[in-house]
């Protein structure tokens, strides 16, 4: 009986599907400007041309990702563990990272990219970077930190008190206990939410084309104004659906998993 059930739940579920896309399909190619958005935005040989640049560009954006990710995961954790110090003598510290996730969370990451990109040369400090992706990977560095710090916080704070004091009973200072008993846990707890923000991250990486990086995004707006045909945009958002769509698929993954340790 389940097997039946489970196959006419799936036969029930292609067939709406099906009629879906279908009658979406119908209703925009027999739209008035069709021809016109067909001609403007799927362009073939456009694509075909455009992709090699895309493509190259689309390269840089994944090198930032993959540079940018762990720094976010380092500086997300300092900050976070910084948020939990209870001494007076490091308020400064607790409160200097507060006020780091207060500012990074209110300013619009594509500002942050502004300042950090045409600020830091400005000051024409000695060591201050000047190549347009570093620049880039620190103004995204910066900017997701301050989401992943709360993210850690949250999975911190999940942790029953009890588990820090069974730590300290047996002999652990408050340092080994975060460090043997906390952490781990609270890793496992914040992976799904992480993985969501380091989605988010790899297309926000487009954003970096603000200051002048030929990356995906860039060289789409290269094609696109050389041409007046919006295809190579299709292109770079292509390449980003292709990367995104697995990571969001393992999140889930993840996620039910998690569910099913807990049995729910």
């Amino acid at each position: 009986m389940r097997r039946s059930r489970s196959r006419r739940t799936a036969s029930i579920a292609t067939a709406s599907t099906v009629v879906f896309v279908v009658m979406v399909g119908w209703i925009v190619t027999s739209s008035p400007g069709w021809p016109r958005v067909r001609e403007t935005f799927f362009d073939f040989g456009e694509f075909r041309e455009a992709l090699p640049d895309v493509l190259d560009g689309f390269l840089l954006n994944i090198k930032m990702f993959l540079i940018a990710e762990p720094l976010i995961l380092v500086v997300g954790l300092l900050v976070a563990l910084a948020r939990g110090i209870r001494t007076p003598a490091f308020f400064p510290i607790r409160a200097l990272a507060t006020l780091y996730t207060d500012v990074f969370r209110g300013v619009p990451t594509i500002l942050v990219i502004y300042l950090v990109g045409f600020g830091l040369p400005a000051l024409r400090l000695q060591g201050i970077p000047t190549d347009l992706a570093t620049l880039g990977i620190i103004a995204l560095t910066l900017s997701y930190g301050a989401y992943v710090a709360e993210v850690f916080r949250s999975g911190i704070e999940s942790i029953h008190p009890s588990q820090v004091a069974a730590a300290r009973s047996l002999g652990l200072s408050h340092g080994k206990a975060m460090r043997f008993v906390v952490l781990p846990q609270a890793t496992r707890r914040v992976v799904p939410p992480l993985l969501n923000d380091f989605v988010s991250l790899q297309k926000d990486t487009a954003l970096v084309a603000t200051i002048g990086p030929l990356e995906a995004l860039r060289q789409a707006q290269i094609h696109a104004a050389s041409t007046f045909n919006y295809t190579p945009y299709l292109a770079a958002a292509l390449l980003f659906i292709l990367l995104t769509i697995p990571m969001a698929r393992f999140t889930d993954h993840l996620a039910a998993r998690t569910r099913r340790r807990r049995g729910v």
